[in-house]
């Protein structure tokens, strides 16, 4: 390989760092929701992996089943994780053109 072509592939390796960069800073900036009990538990995850914010309908909070709503928001919690992931991976994946880069879905979790 020329020291021309090492120096064009280094520069291309070196934009596409700085272009995945500026994606993980815009996906750390969404986020997506996700529920359970039928909306009585929604959990509102950033690209970051950051739990936002949780919502919880006052008919779902019996103080006689608090494990129910555990389970409710534990559950919410996880699938708004994987969604967030999944939003990540799939921003990503524009910038890789689909290619699948060892490592590149564990950045952000």
């Amino acid at each position: 390989m020329s020291k021309k072509m090492l120096g064009d592939l280094m520069k291309q390796a070196q934009k596409m760092q700085q272009e995945m960069g500026k994606i993980q800073e815009e996906s750390k900036k969404k986020t997506v929701e996700a529920s359970s009990g039928g909306g009585m538990v929604v959990v509102t995850a950033s690209g970051a992996m950051e739990i936002v914010s949780i919502k919880i309908e006052k008919d779902v909070v019996n103080p006689e089943d608090i494990e129910m709503l555990q389970d409710l928001i534990v559950a919410a919690a996880n699938e708004a994780l994987r969604r967030a992931q999944q939003m990540v991976s799939e921003d990503m994946g524009k910038l890789t053109g689909g290619m699948n880069i060892p490592g590149l879905g564990n950045m952000f979790g």
